[in-house]
């Protein structure tokens, strides 16, 4: 298999798990903690705004590659196994593309203030 093909592979799985993690945040048979975990994740991957922005060829997707699988793999262990398959199946029959999210952008934003402030803090302290 050349490597664009099994580049492909992995951004459509990504995909596919995405949108499994946007279904259970608004799922109401999902735990408070797995929402929550999917609820940051949807909201990082619908976000106009990334850590490494997605412009950038390969590197782009490579945030998205590592945060999505992880987020649904650690949201498949707080799971039942028919939880996951009714997400699976609900996510196999839509087929409009995710949503922007407008509180994921804020959400987003509003860590980077919180990192960059953090990093002038630290190196005006370090100066004092």
């Amino acid at each position: 298999m050349a490597m664009g093909e099994r580049l492909q592979r992995l951004v459509d799985g990504a995909r596919r798990d995405a949108l499994i993690i946007y279904l259970a945040a608004g799922d109401k048979r999902v735990p408070w903690h797995a929402k929550f975990l999917a609820v940051a994740t949807a909201a990082y991957v619908l976000s106009p705004i990334d850590l490494i922005p997605d412009f950038i060829p390969v590197l782009g997707l490579l945030d998205e590659l590592i945060i999505i699988p992880l987020a649904y793999w650690m949201i498949k262990q707080m799971l039942d196994e028919d939880v996951m398959e009714d997400l699976r199946i609900r996510a196999s029959a839509r087929i409009e593309p995710l949503p922007k999210s407008v509180a994921g952008l804020i959400i987003v934003i509003a860590l980077w203030i919180v990192i960059a402030a953090a990093i002038w803090f630290w190196v005006v302290a370090a100066h004092d």
